[in-house]
């Protein structure tokens, strides 16, 4: 068990140095994103320094992966994520994902309402794309106001006041992602067929 563990800890600095190459990032400017020191950047990179969990925490943060990818943590085989909805205001909320930070999607569905909007326009930080599956979705953002029907999709950055609610007289049931400042989505897929 001893030797396992450590094989495991000697394995998260060539994963952490090709992290590091793969973002393009240098270790002046990782160092200035984490707090860490570049030395102490450099020995983990190099072996020299076993990984403890307050240098890993900042370096999964900045990379936008979980734990277990910088530790070589074996799959855990079950992909699905398991959803537990909410109600909040009225609306039924799915998360559609598990880990904290980074993107966040969610699947959410407002009962028919009122026409005006109940609160006031919000801004904060970050970045929401919408998609609607059912229904119709009103969106106020800034001066401008819409009404998306099912297949349509609205991108904004969050700095930009905005509301949405139920644009008709039907449940509306749309998809939810919300990222951090100033992220964009993108989709990248590869298809690896199978040996």
């Amino acid at each position: 068990m001893n030797d396992d563990f450590e094989t495991v800890l000697d394995a998260v600095g060539p994963r952490l140095r090709a992290l590091r190459r793969r973002s393009g990032s240098t270790l002046a400017g990782l160092s200035e994103a984490t707090g860490i020191a570049v030395s102490t950047l450099s020995r983990l990179e190099s072996g020299q320094r076993k990984p403890g969990l307050e240098l890993l925490l900042p370096l999964a943060k900045v990379y936008q992966v979980p734990l277990d990818e910088l530790v070589g943590a074996p799959d855990s085989g079950d992909p699905r994520v398991f959803p537990r909805p909410f109600t909040r205001n009225g609306m039924t909320v799915v998360p559609l994902t598990r880990k904290p930070g980074g993107l966040q999607a969610f699947k959410q569905i407002l009962p028919p309402g009122p026409d005006e909007p109940l609160a006031e326009p919000r801004s904060h930080e970050g970045y929401h794309w919408l998609y609607v599956l059912n229904g119709r979705l009103r969106l106020i953002l800034g001066d401008q106001d819409f009404v998306l029907a099912a297949g349509e999709v609205a991108e904004f950055d969050t700095h930009l006041p905005h509301w949405f609610g139920n644009g008709g007289a039907q449940p509306v049931e749309f998809l939810s992602l919300l990222g951090p400042q100033g992220e964009r989505f993108h989709i990248r897929a590869r298809y690896r067929p199978s040996p």
